[in-house]
């Protein structure tokens, strides 16, 4: 039992845990506000250009194998059209996950260029594999190797937004082949549907300007109930720093801080502490963001 024991300590955790309250999905924190591509491909390219994020994530540091999230994000526009690449590598234990999706979204512009719709789709691969390096045991255990001999499967995501000056209001619906279709590997903890409003206030300008922007999120997990987010982000010195705090119906909260020098440079890190079932097991998690923009001015 010991090669499999790893493997079922994590998710023994989020059994106990969801027996009291709705478990979470964790999804990586700059999807809300400094990469909204990261779960909508409709925002692939927004704007003109050429962007680069990137994404390091650790998860409860007091647990032996605990999650760990590796994503990068590269996307660009031009004239009405965005191109995207995203990859995303999550590690739990002997788990490892990675997937690979490229992104092709169109910008219409409305009554004005303040105003357009957004429509984008993804495509790619999932694969999934047991890490044999990892395992305390016979790493040719017969139920490792049925596991791992799953074949890649193709993915994707599709996604639509409309964005003015201020207001953004956007839906997307990821993992679609698990949608679509239901008889693919089982995932726990899948994203099934993400909705979001938020409003950019300006409350003054310059450079000692401030702008506030409050945000809204609906979305769902497979398995779990649904979860609402509610948030803001206070930017201060014409966004170039900027404040994020938000709440999560998972009992649980987001704090953040960053700074966008001359809006081409980010660099961010946020905290989100554990929701109650799981807090006397692990800690909450951190994040770093770092983001370029070579945006031609």
């Amino acid at each position: 039992m010991k090669t499999i024991y790893k493997a079922l300590l994590l998710p023994a955790i989020f059994v106990i845990g969801s027996k009291t309250v709705q478990a979470q999905l964790n999804p990586l924190s700059s999807q809300y506000y400094t990469n909204r591509y990261l779960i909508n491909p409709a925002f692939a390219g927004a704007g003109q250009g050429l962007k680069i994020n990137g994404a390091y994530r650790k998860l409860w540091n007091n647990v032996p194998g605990s999650p760990l999230t590796q994503n990068i994000t590269a996307d660009y526009g031009f004239n009405k059209v965005g191109i995207g690449l995203s990859v995303n590598n999550e590690s739990a234990g002997l788990q490892r996950q990675t997937r690979v999706v490229g992104s092709y979204a169109y910008h219409l512009p409305l009554n004005s260029e303040s105003q357009q719709l957004h429509f984008g789709v993804s495509f790619g691969f999932m694969n999934q594999r047991l890490e044999n390096a990892d395992i305390y045991g016979n790493p040719n255990d017969v139920l490792v190797g049925q596991y791992n001999d799953r074949k890649t499967y193709l993915d994707g995501d599709f996604g639509i937004a409309y964005t003015s000056g201020s207001l953004n209001i956007q839906a997307s619906v990821p993992n679609l082949k698990s949608f679509l279709k239901k008889d693919v590997i089982k995932l726990a903890d899948v994203a099934t549907f993400y909705t979001a409003v938020s409003y950019s206030i300006n409350v003054s300008e310059g450079a000692e300007g401030i702008d506030v922007e409050p945000l809204v999120a609906f979305r769902g997990v497979k398995g779990f109930d649904n979860i609402w987010d509610a948030g803001a982000r206070l930017q201060i010195a014409n966004q170039q720093a900027f404040m994020v705090a938000m709440y999560h119906s998972t009992e649980n909260a987001t704090f953040g801080l960053g700074m966008d020098y001359k809006k081409k440079y980010l660099i961010s890190g946020t905290y989100t502490t554990q929701t109650s079932a799981l807090s006397a097991y692990t800690n909450g998690s951190f994040e770093l963001n770092l983001r370029l923009n070579l945006t031609n001015k």
